[in-house]
């Protein structure tokens, strides 16, 4: 097998926004970086009665509603820990706050486009102490889906041509098996 390594120490910037720039590596390969080290944070969490949490919201790069878990940014306004940002991203976006929070693992986003990494949390022992539905300008539905329908209505969702995030197949691996104490 035949790896080949590039350099991305030595990337060149070919565009730059308040948020993102793009970068070009070893000459050849484009792709997108955050303007500030950040990391994202996804959480995987069952509110009672075996739901899982799921938010929507429109997501302008794709011009649709996206379901997903919820998600969000990790240190983009201070020096966030990535728990610290997985509890509060709960609970601006469903209202929960979780008495336990579980790191899983971290991962790329989409590793051909993006230097981004994904930190996932499996949230435990939830409670409702808030609306959701995010803060500013985000207008995000919260959604309970029993575990068991889940399948179901993912793809009654994607019929109606709402996109389905991936990684939510990751969360329901990671919320039907036993867990750990």
């Amino acid at each position: 097998m035949f790896f080949l390594s590039m350099d991305t120490q030595t990337s060149a910037t070919l565009w730059r926004g308040r948020f993102l720039e793009i970068r070009e590596a070893a000459g050849r390969w484009e792709y997108a970086a955050r303007t500030r080290n950040v990391d994202v944070v996804m959480i995987f969490a069952l509110a009672p009665g075996r739901k899982m949490l799921i938010v929507e919201e429109f997501r302008p790069p794709l011009g649709q509603i996206t379901i997903s878990a919820p998600a969000g940014l990790c240190g983009d306004q201070d020096n966030e820990e990535p728990e610290t940002a997985a509890r509060r991203e709960l609970l601006e976006e469903t209202g929960y706050a979780a008495e336990t929070m579980r790191f899983l693992f971290r991962g790329p986003s989409s590793p051909g486009l993006t230097s981004e990494t994904v930190n996932f949390f499996l949230a435990g022992d939830l409670h409702r102490i808030g609306k959701g539905g995010g803060i500013d300008n985000e207008h995000i539905a919260v959604r309970e889906i029993p575990l068991d329908g889940l399948d179901a209505w993912l793809e009654r969702q994607m019929q109606t041509g709402k996109a389905v995030d991936p990684r939510i197949y990751t969360g329901v691996h990671f919320l039907a098996k036993p867990q750990r104490q």
